[in-house]
């Protein structure tokens, strides 16, 4: 977790910020990190980062649009210098991905002193703000964690999460926070209009009973599509399910026609087969977009070898990742993949 000294320095820089803009990891860790900022605020713009690939100096467009008075980084494991250096105003990054150097950035991730620590950075923002803990312990689940703060959230919330639930995937797929986190990440799915519109709600929900019990008009319209995407991820999970066999890897390509249900089928699917590697993935505009999942294995130390050669990049945590190939070397990746694995 992030110092005292470094938590009262992130707070300072919410305190002294009128117009932040910020940039978010599209999962519900980094979603629930800028609802954290943005309530605490009370102003700005977020921007869902889609990409597992480096936010590069293209993104310095968004912040010469918007005019903001800081910029804030959450949940992205890298950052281009490029990016960095065309940005004038003040930029702050709070991530929990191994931890890398930088220049003209302020960065908040407790890796740098403890490379074994992992506290997603919805926790990481929830110690600089102090407020809405549940929107954090949300972030947290999804990330498959449970947070430090998990025995006060049982005793504020205990019709949410059971109190003999100790693992962090027994939270994800056995509670109402896990599927709390299912609602935030299916905010971020489809048309990009439709996803402003959701992050624009959840800036204004004050409670989980809120979503939950669908008390408010805003409310039932997120639960409404959350449903709705439901039913294809359901339908989209069992065929990935008979894709099962007695290989080590549960490998799983569907429609380009869908909307991006890799990262929540990869969980799920991890969570059914723990002894299983996933590879979950869709292919679109001549790219097999890839999300990976691994409780036995070093994710990224597997991709690096596995993309020599390829048009592609990918990484992540050790055992959660993402990938891009080009179709073309598709199979060569995957060759180079089964090699690190036998």
């Amino acid at each position: 977790m992030l110092t005292e000294e470094q938590v009262k320095d992130l707070r300072g820089e919410l305190d002294n910020c009128k117009k932040p803009l910020i940039f978010f990891h599209d999962d519900p860790d980094g979603f629930c990190s800028f609802l954290l900022f943005y309530k605490y605020i009370g102003d700005g713009r977020g921007i869902t980062l889609k990409t597992s690939a480096e936010m590069g100096p293209g993104f310095a467009r968004k912040v010469e649009e918007y005019q903001p008075d800081k910029v804030f980084i959450l949940d992205k494991p890298s950052v281009s210098q490029e990016f960095l250096d065309k940005v004038k105003q003040p930029v702050i990054w709070v991530d929990h991905h191994p931890a890398i150097k930088r220049h003209k950035v302020k960065y908040f991730n407790p890796r740098v002193n403890n490379p074994d620590i992992n506290l997603p950075a919805s926790y990481l923002c929830y110690q600089a703000t102090q407020q809405n803990k549940w929107i954090s312990m949300v972030g947290c689940t999804g990330d498959w964690v449970i947070p430090p703060f998990i025995d006060e959230i049982k005793k504020e919330y205990p019709d949410l999460i059971d109190k003999n639930i100790k693992k962090p995937e027994d939270a994800l797929f056995n509670s109402k926070f896990g599927k709390l986190a299912r609602i935030f990440s299916f905010c971020l799915k489809g048309k990009m209009d439709d996803v402003i519109k959701c992050i624009k709600i959840m800036t204004r929900i004050k409670t989980p009973y809120e979503i939950l019990n669908q008390e408010t008009a805003q409310a039932k319209f997120i639960y409404k599509r959350y449903s709705s995407i439901e039913r294809e991820y359901q339908d989209t999970l069992k065929k990935a399910i008979k894709q099962k066999t007695e290989d080590e890897i549960l490998f799983y390509l569907y429609e380009q026609n869908k909307m991006s249900l890799n990262q929540d089928l990869s969980n799920e699917l991890l969570y059914k087969f723990p002894d299983k590697v996933i590879i979950v993935g869709r292919e679109r505009n001549g790219e097999a977009k890839l999300s990976l999942r691994a409780n036995n294995y070093n994710l990224p130390q597997i991709l690096k070898k596995a993309l020599e050669g390829c048009e592609g990049y990918g990484g992540g945590h050790e055992h959660a990742s993402g990938a891009n190939i080009k179709v073309k070397d598709f199979d060569k990746f995957m060759q180079q993949f089964k090699q690190q694995i036998k």
